[in-house]
């Protein structure tokens, strides 16, 4: 089998890497603000009741945000194959044979993707690193992570090899005329 044919047996590219980032740096705003619902509502909590919960330690927000950002896209993924910013990049996620994923591959993947932020945020973790000698690091290993993606032969990225997904063009079906 040639290289272009092994190329179509195994399905359509993973769209490009710039692409990608921009999906990704789209998602990273959204969740920011997802990120600040754990937030406002333990502040509001403690100014209806005057009480603080143990629930709003800095672990705990962190653990519901954490659980929050996981229902976001175990959701989003085996529902639609599509977050608001990878729609808008025309950016699906499917099954490595091209079927929508169930819940537990998009809980998977979830887990696995955290391979984009893990290994830089456990270094900096163990080196006690300050507040920005750890968000440099984490960057530099979203930069070293995504690089990566150009070492498989389909450019797609390892928590998706790891998980059997890949991602894919979605471009919009055309209008028909009435």
């Amino acid at each position: 089998m040639t290289d272009a044919a092994a190329t179509l047996a195994a399905g359509p590219q993973a769209p490009g890497l710039a692409r990608r980032m921009a999906s990704f740096v789209y998602e990273g705003l959204l969740l920011f603000g997802i990120g600040l619902i754990p937030g406002a509502l333990g502040a509001l909590f403690v100014a209806l009741t005057g009480q603080h919960h143990p629930l709003q330690g800095s672990a705990a927000l962190q653990v519901i945000t954490f659980v929050i950002y996981g229902v976001y896209f175990t959701w989003f993924w085996s529902a639609r194959g599509q977050t608001l910013p990878m729609q808008t990049w025309h950016i699906r996620v499917v099954t490595a044979d091209g079927h929508r994923l169930s819940q537990g591959q998009a809980l998977l993947r979830f887990f696995a993707s955290c391979l984009w932020v893990a290994p830089a945020t456990l270094l900096a973790t163990l080196n006690h690193w300050t507040r920005w000698e750890a968000l440099g690091a984490v960057g530099l290993g979203i930069v070293v992570y995504a690089l990566l993606a150009l070492l498989h032969p389909q450019r797609q990225f390892w928590h998706d090899v790891l998980c059997g997904t890949r991602l894919v063009t979605a471009l919009p079906e055309p209008r028909r005329s009435a």
